[in-house]
């Protein structure tokens, strides 16, 4: 039986770059994967998917010039773009895992199980160590309803060879929003079904329903308060079926959730206890089991499931296992993004002393390439400090960011004109937000 300082189980990105930090420290080291290795978002989530979102902005721009400059608007050609997502995706899995060899990690494939506190068995071979790191993530839920085993996923959606004419997706979270935004750019009639009229549960309400206005004027069918109660095959279609609701479709998408990876791990024989959202931890990050950590999605815990977070995550639990630090993790500010079409990004305070909505659609910044909407939301602190921002536009996702760091430096309207911004851009204008 070999014995390791650390295991790391899952190899995405958390996992291999709490590996890397762990062996470059003089830690024997191993990762084990029983799937891609490279984790979810470079092979089949976030990386790929902006692919896909680089085609969209492409068109929209196009789109928002019609009779401006641009007289002709084409659809995002679906097998042409699939093609160039793999030309990222395909060496993701076999980099990842030669990284981690030429690195002298010792790299095991195939599905870990606990058999004790400190030990684990993979393939029939056990492995020891003082420390393990728990990283394996998270995978789609599904309803539980007739049918659901007709049910395909964001990652099926994005390896698809070829997209249907008419698509469902069942769900209205920033998933739904954005292979919605990606088939409609397709030509594909795109159906969201929802179980409530709240999308985007955890974004500024008033600003995820003007996303939901402008995607409705793309084309996009928003059919919300409906509870999905079956899906069928017949004919070569679905048919998916609600109280007094029914609708037939060449595919259906689930988006409601995702689950943690952690039931075929064993892991109550390591006395690790978890809940439905996923390892318990506690301030260091530490399971019931002090010696076994988690990080990014698999963690149960209110942080955005994100891929920067699984990082930040892994630098700090290596700082733990290699005693540099005693203290509790901290986190700084954290962005998150819908990318459709326009993009919804939010950071921060949601309400305080004063809240300050534009509407900048007629503004040079985006009235030059004629968007149809920007609206950007500012709030502040009693000492006129930015503590909260939401944007809807095309460059959501860039100014966020900037509004972010004005944030961690606690920045007033005084602050922001001290600064000299390169013109025109989204930067120069943030001293008109408040």
């Amino acid at each position: 039986m070999e014995k390791f300082d650390s295991i790391i189980i899952g190899a995405g990105p958390g996992g291999l770059a709490a590996a890397y930090k762990l062996k470059s420290s003089g830690q024997k080291v191993a990762v084990i994967e029983n799937n891609l290795w490279g984790g979810t978002c470079p092979n089949r989530g976030c990386d790929p998917k902006k692919v896909f979102i680089a085609g969209v902005e492409a068109r929209d721009k196009v789109l928002q010039l019609q009779n401006k400059g641009f007289s002709d608007v084409p659809y995002l050609n679906w097998k042409e773009i699939e093609e160039f997502k793999e030309t990222f995706t395909d060496p993701v899995s076999r980099g990842s895992r030669g990284g981690i060899v030429k690195a002298g990690i010792m790299a095991i494939d195939g599905q870990p199980k606990f058999v004790s506190e400190n030990e684990l068995t993979v393939n029939g071979e056990n492995y020891q160590a003082d420390h393990f790191i728990i990283a394996t993530g998270q995978r789609p839920s599904y309803l539980d309803i007739p049918g659901k085993n007709l049910l395909l996923s964001s990652t099926d959606f994005l390896s698809l060879n070829k997209m249907p004419e008419d698509i469902t997706i069942i769900g209205a979270g920033y998933i739904a929003f954005e292979l919605a935004t990606i088939a409609n750019a397709t030509g594909a009639k795109v159906h969201v079904v929802h179980h409530n009229d709240h999308p985007l549960k955890g974004f500024n309400e008033k600003y995820a329903l003007e996303l939901v206005k402008q995607l409705e004027n793309k084309g996009v069918d928003f059919n919300f308060n409906i509870d999905t109660k079956s899906i069928e095959a017949k004919d070569g279609k679905y048919i998916i079926k609600a109280d007094d609701f029914e609708l037939t479709t060449d595919l259906v998408f689930g988006a409601t959730g995702r689950i943690p990876n952690v039931d075929a791990l064993d892991i109550e024989k390591a006395n690790v206890k978890v809940d439905r959202h996923g390892v318990i931890v506690n301030g260091k990050l530490q399971s019931s089991n002090d010696k076994i950590f988690a990080i990014g999605d698999v963690v149960s815990t209110k942080q955005p499931k994100l891929t920067p977070v699984a990082g930040f995550e892994a630098n700090y639990v290596d700082d733990v296992i290699l005693g540099k630090t005693s203290d509790d993790i901290e986190f700084p500010l954290i962005p998150t993004t819908v990318y459709g079409s326009p993009k919804l990004a939010e950071v921060g305070a949601k309400d305080g002393a004063k809240v300050v909505d534009q509407d900048v659609t007629s503004w040079f910044t985006y009235h030059r390439t004629n968007e149809p909407k920007a609206e950007i939301r500012i709030v502040l602190n009693n000492e006129d400090q930015i503590i909260g921002a939401t944007v809807l536009s095309s460059e959501a996702d860039s100014l966020i960011n900037l509004l972010t760091m004005a944030i961690k430096d606690k920045m007033t309207h005084e602050d922001v004109t001290k600064q000299i911004m390169a013109y025109p851009t989204d930067a120069s204008d943030l001293e008109y937000l408040f």
